[in-house]
């Protein structure tokens, strides 16, 4: 299960049943809307550039998830297209379908082949007459993985009772497209792909969970001799009491009002190791799945990132010297401040050099600072303010010797955050201002590659008294984030930037710990641009009912929106 369903009453109603909230606001709003056919379901984000070959399309897996949780994933033989009439492709895309009808919380999931993770998502929230989404995703990077028959393994955790009823019925297909033309080496995928997963048989998802800050998981792996390139991919979701970290109070406000709601407060660093050394840390943006903060936000517009998580990609080339030696090694994940649980695994993308048996390799340079942290507390019993801000950075300088030369790259990371909550109206209130910077550069004489990022997340939540024993929750919530990347190479070079950026606004009226009535709204604004590649949407929803909907294919001016988005001067995205 993804987690909480009420953000705001987990957080301002220390003193309520959060589970007996929960059950009555699903047992609410699970007979919206009131349409006779399913309602579709979808994450706003730019389509997949597709070329104009015709695809080689494959079900890999049709299944009906019910009583999953906790069981064994569900597995299926899978094996690449070779019927197909080449055999060379330039795009391969996932796709994803479900339907569900019912009632059933959000469920976090993943796909794996041969233990690596190709896919992690959380299902849509079902309503009494069906829901229906699809995702796509390009999976081209797995391309040495996808041309080779494996295992294919597909965990969704799902609870089937007299109270959940939805039951997720899922078709999983692979679409391959012939290239056009030649790729270039470093515009390929990866060679051989390791994962760095937990291993089958078992119960649950192939990820590692960590329940706590001391919490370490580690894999040990082999690499061959003729490497001259490694990625390593992480794949990071959070979940039960921390699945809301950033809204999280410190512990001194939690002890000193004898609260027994989540802490450890609201920042959390991932840390990856190589052999006991740190090597890139992830500071992950702020994924709100269906089921949080105010559900019906994400109906049917979901959230930033819910229906496809985010994987964050670590340079580790100049590291290879470390483990070209044909020793086994070990990657590690912690995750700083941690409160359960929080599940993480990580694909390991390594390059072949075809014209040698061996290349060589050393570390010229390793600089990881140490985390800069500052915590402000300011508050009398329930009410107060909280700023916290942190920064680190990591730099790696290495040389691998190959056919293609001897090449040097640099890798370095540099991230900084800064959190400001309020508690007011005696823990009624709450208001978080978050901003996450996530940098990272790789250059070599070969290629560059630089991507800045910037995760934006405001919350504001407030519980008004009445009277009669009722109360109305209140909640606004901004999330976005900014992303530019700048890639060159031989082969030539691009320039993209991604602008997406959401608000949602709603309430509901809870009347003895019954949820009467609620209504949630969303604007969200989305805008991509790679030289004369442009896509923009802009998209308004309320209870159910797209508003406005207005989609740019173009790179010309842009069309004037029919609903207000007014951006404070904390909430603008730098251009």
């Amino acid at each position: 299960m993804a987690a909480s369903l009420l953000f705001l009453v987990y957080f301002l109603l220390p003193l309520f049943s959060t589970a007996t909230l929960r059950q009555q606001f699903i047992n609410q709003l699970d007979s919206l809307p009131n349409n006779a056919t399913p309602t579709p379901f979808f994450e706003v984000t730019k389509p997949i550039k597709l070329p104009k070959t015709i695809p080689c399309s494959h079900l890999i897996l049709e299944h009906d998830f019910g009583f999953t949780y906790g069981k064994p994933p569900v597995l299926a033989n899978y094996t690449h297209p070779l019927n197909c009439p080449s055999q060379k492709f330039s795009k391969i895309v996932l796709e994803w379908t479900a339907t569900c009808k019912g009632r059933q919380f959000d469920r976090i999931f993943g796909v794996w082949l041969s233990g690596v993770e190709i896919f992690r998502s959380c299902t849509a929230e079902p309503t009494a007459n069906g829901i229906i989404w699809s995702v796509k995703k390009d999976i081209t990077r797995y391309s040495s993985l996808l041309m080779k028959n494996q295992t294919l393994a597909v965990y969704l955790g799902n609870i089937v009772d007299s109270t959940y009823t939805g039951v997720y019925h899922v078709k999983i297909f692979v679409h391959f497209y012939p290239a056009e033309e030649k790729l270039g080496e470093f515009d390929s995928g990866a060679d051989l792909i390791i994962p760095i997963s937990r291993n089958l048989p078992l119960n649950d998802g192939l990820w590692f969970e960590i329940e706590n800050s001391t919490d370490v998981h580690s894999k040990d792996f082999k690499i061959p001799s003729n490497v001259y390139r490694a990625v390593l991919e992480v794949y990071v979701s959070f979940h039960e009491n921390d699945e809301s970290w950033y809204a999280n109070p410190p512990n001194e406000y939690i002890s000193s009002n004898n609260l027994t709601i989540p802490g450890s407060g609201a920042f959390r660093e991932l840390l990856v190791s190589l052999d006991e050394m740190v090597v890139g840390a992830v500071w992950p943006f702020t994924v709100i799945y269906t089921g949080g903060a105010n559900p019906l936000f994400w109906r049917p517009v979901s959230g930033i990132g819910s229906f496809d998580l985010p994987s964050y990609d670590i340079e580790i080339t100049p590291l290879l010297g470390q483990i070209l030696d044909g020793d086994t090694h070990k990657i590690s994940f912690r995750v700083a401040d941690a409160l359960k649980v929080w599940y993480i695994d990580a694909n390991l993308h390594l390059w072949l050099d075809r014209k040698s048996k061996k290349t060589e390799g050393k570390l010229l340079k390793y600089s990881c600072s140490p985390l800069s942290f500052l915590l402000l507390t300011n508050f009398t019993g329930l009410d107060g303010s909280f700023i916290m801000n942190a920064s680190r950075s990591i730099t790696l300088t290495g040389r691998v010797k190959s056919s293609y030369g001897t090449i040097t790259t640099k890798s370095s990371q540099c991230l900084s955050y800064s959190n400001y909550m309020v508690m007011g109206h005696e823990g009624n209130l709450q208001v978080v201002d978050q901003i996450i910077e996530f940098n990272d550069t790789v250059s070599s004489s070969v290629h560059s590659l630089k991507s800045v990022k910037k995760f934006l997340f405001q919350w504001y939540s407030e519980n008004v008294d009445q009277g009669n024993q009722s109360y109305a929750s209140i909640s606004n919530l901004t999330l976005g984030f900014d992303k530019r990347r700048v890639k060159v190479s031989k082969y030539g070079s691009s320039v993209s930037s991604v602008k997406n950026l959401q608000k949602a606004q709603g309430y509901m009226l809870v009347k003895g710990q019954l949820v009467v009535k609620g209504l949630g709204s969303t604007q969200q604004v989305y805008k991509y641009n790679e030289g004369s590649c442009c896509y923009s949407r802009n998209i308004s929803s309320s209870n159910y009912t797209i508003l406005y909907d207005k989609v740019r294919n173009s790179c010309g001016k842009s069309t004037r929106s029919h609903w207000p988005l007014r951006i404070g001067k904390r909430q603008s995205l730098p251009g």
